[in-house]
């Protein structure tokens, strides 16, 4: 059964934009794969702590060594681990705040780069083989010719830490200029309706 992970980001809700555009993709990839399995991690509603000395002291000792103390601060990212290993497609959803990933989506990252399991003694990624699609709505535009073209920092960042773990197989889908559906200029459907040609297309497994 071919199984898909998908990660959202925005605490918005039925009004955000990466949602709306990833219920698109979504949608496709349902129809065209309909004995598959969607798994869906919610960052709005967990809680995800940042890393802090107990952890990081877990993280840097080996699991044979490891205290109870110290597996109950791995539990949670052997558990999003975990999820990200038995899928065979991972779909990111985010919105971008101040040119970046939101706080709660870098949480995550910092939670599944584990070495030994996802990222090698060696430096190189444990996880081949896999495919992932990142769909990010920003409120800025950022192609040829912009003046903040060099602010592009989510879609590069995140390109960047799927390829670290060993996902070099990465579709970025970038909705920009998103400010216009808050702004009234356009509807929600209109826009998301204006990148559907590339939503409808993550169909395969």
């Amino acid at each position: 059964m071919t199984k898909l992970l998908l990660i959202e980001t925005s605490p918005r809700g039925k009004s955000s934009i990466s949602r709306n555009m990833t219920a698109r993709l979504v949608a496709g990839w349902r129809d065209a794969n309909p004995h598959g399995q969607i798994v869906t991690r919610d960052l709005a509603s967990t809680d995800l702590p940042h890393a802090t000395m107990p952890w990081l002291a877990a993280y840097f000792t080996p699991p044979h060594a490891q205290t109870p103390e110290m597996a109950a601060q791995l539990a949670l990212s052997d558990l999003l681990v975990r999820e990200l290993l038995d899928a065979d497609r991972l779909v990111i959803s985010t919105p971008v705040y101040n040119y970046n990933i939101p706080s709660s989506l870098k949480a995550w990252v910092d939670m599944i780069v584990r070495k030994g399991i996802t990222l090698g003694a060696d430096g190189q990624g444990l996880l081949t083989g896999k495919k992932a699609t990142v769909v990010i709505a920003s409120g800025g535009v950022y192609g040829p010719g912009s003046p903040i073209a060099n602010r592009n920092i989510a879609p590069n960042y995140m390109k960047l830490i799927l390829q670290v773990i060993g996902i070099t197989d990465v579709e970025i889908i970038h909705g920009e200029g998103a400010k216009a559906v808050d702004l009234g200029a356009t509807t929600m459907q209109a826009f998301v309706d204006g990148h559907a040609d590339r939503l409808t297309q993550v169909v395969e497994a």
